[in-house]
Parts: structure tokens; C-alpha cells; sequence
């Protein structure tokens, strides 16, 4: 019998064995014929922020610049985050951005990607008409705005980054905000308790996270008390923005590890790799360093390329990582001028692109490949959990290997 080439055993946990079973519609087997597969896509979600694509996906930017760039955006990640800081979004009281944003959502959706909103409740680029109003009404502000984002986006984007940062949320003290003061009143699960229930509500089928950069005991104890509230978040999201270097396989694994515990799945939510200077170890917060200029080195973007193959390697090899997010396609615009890009400002590639594309549809993925059905119209084939086009008798099928395992799937044509 045919068999489709296996990818590597070490990664038991993202694949699946298949027989595949090519019949008409008659019952009767196509025996002996030529079939090609062809992989579509991961259920495994490599994103990255659409922030500097917004305009051009939603119909704006059009340069040949950006054309390239969005180019090479679409053919590495299937996952897109697209802003939603409130002061941003609706930085005029009664003005949200909500045409251009779904305009951008559903380009991205029509291309294959999965997406979220980022995020929902945030106590950091808040608007000055809402720090200006009385806590009991911007509360009432925040949860209408909570369900009209959510509503209005349901179908197009379902995940949310629901609550950001909420360890830090009730005694933040780098800017005065209304969100920090009512976190402080509310406490910490009440107030993720208003931003989840208010989700629900707006859409019962929205996928919800908590997301943090402490990932330390004060986010495990919000966690569990959370949980213990009966308040249900369906991830747990992690930040990893690595400005002061690499941690390093063993101390993330060992932090997945920690945070796996709780039984959710575990979203990699904001990682960042410098190819350039490292940030000193002395900086505490990493919005403290200011620098004039952070340029990439030929140096800096090896170590990066290295980087880059190694965490997404460890972090794939665990089963509860199921998204990894990264923090920018481009340098141009990058979080604190830091090069932490795939891309170059001027928008050439890194090595770091290629490295990480050479695994995501390199090494993880399995080659176009054509082959025939045995005289029972099967083939057996082992690929990465995602989905895969089954073409027979001039006919193509859209297949989904779903869950690690041994499965059985028919593919019926329309005609021989």
C-alpha cells in the first residue's frame, strides 16, 4: 500500500496516522488510481501581530512595500492578532474603529488565518475620556464595550486576550487610569470575572484568555483563585518578550510545565527575539530602556535565526502549547524600537524568517506527494494534525487530520 512520508516521530503528540479510503458513489472502490496530497494547513497556530498590515488589509495601503511584506506575513503564519487598545480603538468617545478593524479581520480570515483580539480590558493605552469619568460609569463603559466589540466581531474573530496583565493591574503606578482604579476596588477576579462574563454573554462561543508577563507565583495564584471562583477561561496565555536574551529551553519548558498543571491549553502569546544589542539585565521594566537607535546586527541576527529554531522547537514539543504568537513581522514600528523583526526595516528578511519558516513548512510539513490506491482504494498516510486536499479522478477533497492517533477517512468524488 501507498504511503504518504511520516514526519518526525518526536512529535507523536501533533500527528495522526490515516487510512484513507477513496470509494464512489456506487460503494465500489477507485482502485489503482492516481491520488495527490497536499497539505493545506497546521491546526498548530504560528501567528504573529497584523498591527502594521491593518490599513493595507483593510483596503488602504497598497504600496509594493507593504504588497511584499504581507507576502511574506501570509505565507508563514496561519494565526492573526489584531489590535484593540481601547484608546486607540476608540480614541474619540463614541467613535470605535470598528469598520476598518473587521474590514482587516475579514481579509485575514478570507486567507486562511485564525484571529484574535487584543485585548479587551487593559489598564495601558486607555483613553483620556474614559480615565476622566467616574468609576461607577467607566465601569459601565468597559462593559459595553467588552459586549459591543465581541458581538460585533463575533464569527470573524472568536479569541480574545481577554484580561492583559492582571497581576499587575490594580497597583500599576506609571500612569494615573481609570482601569487600575477600579481593578483596585473590584479586586483582581472580580474584575476578570466582569471581563468573562460580560464575553459570554456577547457571544457564548467566544474562546477567552487570561494573558500575563509576570509568570511567576502571583499569576499562578490569580489563576487558581479564578478557577476556584468557578470563572471559566478557556487559556492561559504567557508573554515571553526576551529583549534582555534568550532564557533559554530548559527555564521556559520548566514555566510551561508550571502553568500546564491547570489542565487549559497554554498560548505563547507574545514572544520576541532582539537581533541586534541585548537589553542590559539591570532593566526592570522593559518600557525603561529608551534608546535612540536599535539597530540589527549580522551578529545579533545569527544568534536570533539559532533562537528562533531552538524555542519554537522546545515549545512544539510540548503537547500543552497549542499557539505561538510573535511580536512583529518587521522592525519598522517594532515594540520599543528594539530589532526584533523577521524583517529588516527595510523589509528584507532575516535569517530568522527563513529558519522559521524552514521549520513551519520545512520540517513540519508534509510535501505535495502523489502516489496510487491499493485494489481496496486506500492509501495510509501520516501527517501533522491539520487539514489536507485528497484529489482523485480529477476531484478534490478537503480532509482534517484532527487528534493524534490511528484514523479512517473516505473520500467520496462526485464522479470518477
Amino acid at each position: 500500500m501507498w504511503t504518504v512520508s511520516a514526519p518526525h516521530t518526536s512529535f507523536h503528540h501533533r500527528v495522526a496516522k490515516a487510512t484513507v479510503t477513496c470509494i464512489k458513489a456506487d460503494e465500489t472502490p477507485l482502485a489503482n488510481r492516481l491520488v495527490r496530497v497536499e497539505q493545506v494547513n497546521h491546526d498548530f497556530l504560528f501567528g504573529n501581530i497584523g498591527f502594521d498590515l491593518l490599513d493595507y488589509a483593510a483596503g488602504g495601503d497598497t504600496t509594493e512595500e507593504i504588497s511584499q511584506i504581507a507576502e511574506d506575513y501570509l505565507s508563514l503564519f496561519n494565526a492573526t492578532t489584531l489590535p484593540f487598545y481601547l484608546g486607540r480603538f476608540e480614541a474619540v468617545r463614541g467613535e470605535p474603529d470598528t469598520a476598518r478593524t473587521l474590514a482587516a479581520a475579514r481579509f485575514f480570515a478570507d486567507h486562511g488565518q485564525v484571529l484574535k483580539g487584543h485585548p479587551l480590558v487593559w489598564h495601558t493605552v486607555t483613553p483620556s475620556w474614559l480615565n476622566s469619568l467616574p468609576l461607577p460609569e467607566a465601569e459601565r463603559v468597559l462593559r459595553k464595550r467588552i459586549r459591543r466589540e465581541v458581538t460585533d466581531f463575533a464569527g470573524v474573530i472568536d479569541m480574545w486576550d481577554a484580561i492583559n496583565e492582571a497581576v499587575i493591574m490594580p497597583v500599576f503606578t506609571a500612569e494615573e487610569n481609570a482601569v487600575t482604579k477600579l481593578a483596585y476596588i473590584k479586586g483582581r477576579i472580580d474584575m476578570v470575572r466582569m471581563v468573562v462574563e460580560e464575553a459570554r454573554e456577547a457571544n457564548p462561543n467566544a474562546f477567552l484568555l487570561i494573558n500575563d508577563f509576570d509568570l511567576g507565583s502571583a499569576y499562578e495564584c490569580l489563576i487558581e483563585g479564578v478557577l476556584e471562583a468557578g470563572i471559566s477561561i478557556d487559556a492561559i496565555g504567557l508573554q515571553t518578550h526576551m529583549h534582555q536574551g534568550y532564557r533559554g529551553e530548559e527555564q521556559i519548558l520548566a514555566t510551561v510545565e508550571r502553568f500546564s498543571r491547570y489542565g487549559l491549553p497554554i498560548h505563547m502569546t507574545e514572544t520576541s527575539l532582539v537581533s541586534g544589542e541585548l537589553m542590559p539585565a539591570s532593566i526592570q521594566d522593559l518600557n525603561d530602556f529608551q534608546v535612540e537607535s536599535w539597530p540589527s546586527t549580522p551578529v545579533g541576527e545569527e544568534r536570533q535565526a539559532d533562537e528562533i529554531r531552538r524555542h519554537y522547537t522546545s515549545l512544539v514539543s510540548h503537547p500543552a502549547v497549542k499557539v505561538i504568537v510573535y511580536w512583529g513581522l518587521s522592525d519598522k514600528g517594532s515594540w520599543l524600537g528594539a530589532p526584533i523583526g523577521l524583517l529588516r526595516s527595510d523589509g528584507t528578511r532575516k535569517p530568522a524568517y527563513d529558519e522559521l519558516k524552514s521549520l513551519v513548512k520545512g520540517d513540519w510539513w508534509i510535501p505535495s506527494t502523489e502516489g496510487r490506491t491499493d485494489a481496496d482504494g486506500c492509501f495510509e498516510m501520516t501527517g501533522w494534525l491539520g487539514t489536507y486536499d485528497i484529489t482523485i479522478a480529477g476531484h478534490t477533497r478537503r480532509i482534517h487530520l484532527g487528534q493524534p492517533g490511528h484514523l479512517s477517512i473516505e473520500v467520496r468524488p462526485t464522479s470518477d
